[in-house]
């Protein structure tokens, strides 16, 4: 089921997360406000809203905070927060799928536009690029939780629930379903007594592209403006991580 060329990206991924963990915990918390404003602020009656809570604990996230996003939920300001997806092209033909949070979506389409075309970029219309993503379940899972088990068994147990495909190194575990298995896994991790540091949908490419590294440089620098946007929540995008590429970037 591993052996593909998206565990590069995860990696740097989730490299960049770490240096960016204030922008991660902006996400979570605006993922806690809205699952606790669409389907109430109680836990066990609220799937969303736990879920948003188990991936806070997962990225550290002060218990007191959480809570606050949580009592935000019910106020006027959670009222005006919607979420929008924007999908077009950086230079060299890289797709770039955006999600955004915001309470003004006039400001987010135009800071969106913006980055598109100052960066020798397009803008496209909202399912171009489905040819190219597929809409995925995400759950990463911390090794130390699934020491003990049999890994053979543990593979058939995770067949059965949806996985589509399983990437591991040193740490974490990354198990993919397809949307539609995406409450299956959900449900047999907690029959397995796993418990997952983040579980997410994601826009995953079906193939990614191989640039040059000053090309390559290029379309990175117009993500980082994309995911330095206070209404972003997450960029994706089909650019083909090397290790040639990882390895320049942690030069830099």
């Amino acid at each position: 089921m591993a052996g593909h060329s998206k565990w590069a990206n995860i990696k740097h991924r989730k490299a960049a997360q770490d240096k960016k963990r204030a922008k991660v915990w902006t996400r979570i918390i605006k993922e806690i406000t809205i699952a606790a404003r669409d389907s109430g602020p109680d836990l066990d009656s609220n799937p969303a809203l736990r879920l948003c809570v188990q991936n806070a604990k997962g990225a550290n996230l002060a218990k007191d905070t959480i809570e606050r996003a949580i009592k935000k939920g019910s106020g006027a300001e959670a009222a005006n927060l919607q979420t929008y997806t924007y999908e077009g092209y950086a230079p060299h033909g890289i797709a770039i799928f955006v999600e955004a949070t915001t309470d003004n979506l006039n400001r987010t389409v135009a800071a969106v536009r913006s980055i598109f075309t100052k960066s020798g970029g397009t803008l496209g219309t909202n399912g171009s690029l489905s040819f190219i993503f597929d809409t995925k379940g995400v759950f990463t899972v911390d090794n130390t939780s699934l020491e003990g088990k049999d890994e053979e068994n543990l593979e058939l147990e995770l067949i059965d629930g949806g996985a589509e495909d399983v990437e591991k190194d040193e740490e974490i575990t990354v198990i993919y379903t397809s949307f539609d298995d995406y409450g299956s896994m959900q449900a047999k991790l907690a029959e397995l007594q796993i418990e997952a540091i983040s579980t997410e949908i994601q826009q995953i490419p079906k193939s990614t592209t191989i640039l040059s590294i000053p090309e390559a440089q290029e379309v990175l620098k117009i993500i980082d403006k994309f995911e330095d946007d206070d209404d972003v929540q997450c960029v994706y995008h089909n650019l083909e991580l090397t290790e040639e590429l990882i390895a320049t970037l942690e030069e830099g």
